[in-house]
């Protein structure tokens, strides 16, 4: 059994079992792959997916089974790697980041370049997405820590630093009835078609758990994760737009024809948060980046949330 059988295996999976589109993720050819998890069944005396033809079209039971012990395998080869660099003291390397697109784009870029100046044989890779896509890209170590603003599905192996607090805005015009309205409440947005993120509605976001305990329905006239084309279909009349306070700080910041308007006491308490797998090794520069987003998150400050054992308390 190779290594490299396993990564075909598991990269087959992830590309909903396309030999072709894993060959050329994998820069190797579609017979190489399907030979080669051919073996990898025969050693194990099990067949990992179903074909018809030569087409593979679902995965075993054992085949689940064996693909998640795959996963798990090649995470930890990656954390050996890791380990290795930081005992070596390698200052480079790839720093891969999964951040919300308001993240990316509003709060990452000054930061990033900072960080570049002191790293500068580090590539800082940035990948975006919803709360659940880069809860996921850390899960399947595809990313080495992500930021989100919503709290994305609770999953085990996840460990969450929750960072500096952040708030909802009402983008309008300055002609708008909510924009002139003193004493608006959450209730007044239902009368009004929505602009938002595509997960703000959902029953676990801060959104959706303040729509929940108003018992009340919002109507969603657009969805995106694309804070600028939220903004381009509220200037075109489609409605208001719920946003990040973040993203809207342009238009804060103008006194022309617009109307941000501050609306966190609407909501519970919401903190950024700092997404990380609880069973591999921070590098030292991924830890000095996530500093930089708070400083009160220090590498000592993580490893002591991260790793560090519960203290029994025996006092009376």
């Amino acid at each position: 059994m190779k290594l490299q059988q396993l990564r075909y295996a598991v990269e087959t999976f992830r590309h909903n079992l396309n030999v072709s589109e894993a060959a050329e993720a994998l820069f190797t050819s579609q017979p190489g792959v399907s030979k080669q998890i051919k073996l990898l069944e025969e050693e194990i005396g099990v067949r990992i997916f179903i074909r018809h033809g030569k087409r593979m079209v679902a995965v075993t039971q054992a085949g689940r089974a064996v693909l998640e012990t795959a996963e798990r395998i090649l995470r930890d080869v990656q954390h050996i790697k890791s380990i290795g660099g930081e005992f070596a003291d390698t200052a480079g390397g790839v720093l891969t980041v999964a951040a919300s697109h308001t993240h990316a784009r509003c709060v990452l870029p000054p930061l990033a370049a900072a960080f570049a100046a002191d790293h500068p044989d580090v590539c800082l890779n940035i990948i975006t997405g919803t709360p659940d896509e880069v809860a996921a890209a850390v899960l399947r170590g595809e990313a080495d820590f992500a930021v989100s603003s919503e709290p994305p599905r609770n999953i085990p192996p996840l460990r969450h630093l929750l960072s500096r607090p952040w708030r909802y805005a009402l983008l309008l015009p300055k002609t708008h009835t909510l924009a002139e309205k003193s004493g608006a409440s959450i209730r007044d947005l239902s009368d009004y078609p929505l602009l938002t993120y595509n997960y703000a509605l959902q029953p676990h976001s801060v959104f959706g758990r303040a729509l929940a305990k108003a018992q009340i329905h919002c109507r969603a006239a657009l969805l995106s994760c694309d804070n600028d084309l939220l903004k381009t279909y509220v200037r075109a009349g489609l409605g208001i737009g719920l946003l990040d306070w973040a993203a809207c700080a342009a238009e804060a910041r103008d006194n022309g024809e617009w109307t941000v308007r501050d609306i966190s006491h609407w909501f519970e308490p919401a903190y950024t948060q700092i997404i990380v797998r609880g069973d591999t090794q921070l590098r030292k520069y991924a830890c000095d980046l996530i500093a930089r987003i708070d400083e009160n998150l220090t590498a000592p400050r993580i490893e002591s949330l991260l790793y560090a054992p519960p203290a029994d308390d025996f006092s009376i």
